[in-house]
């Protein structure tokens, strides 16, 4: 039972410390994690597996 406090404690700390960099956040917004979003990733020509099924499907079909 010791134990299950220890973690449980353990658990509850890493929740405040890492709420903590949201609520003291200065501008209150969050850079976009997608791919297609990231100007380095446009300018390589990498795109979101879904864009690239999209254009993949789409010379596909412009061929037949």
């Amino acid at each position: 039972m010791k134990t299950f406090f220890i973690i449980l404690l353990l658990v509850a700390g890493s929740m405040v410390l890492l709420s903590v960099g949201v609520l003291l956040r200065k501008d209150h917004t969050f850079r976009s994690e997608h791919i297609s979003e990231n100007k380095l990733m446009r300018e390589r020509g990498i795109h979101c597996a879904t864009s690239q099924d999209r254009e993949a499907r789409r010379k596909m079909k412009n061929k037949n």
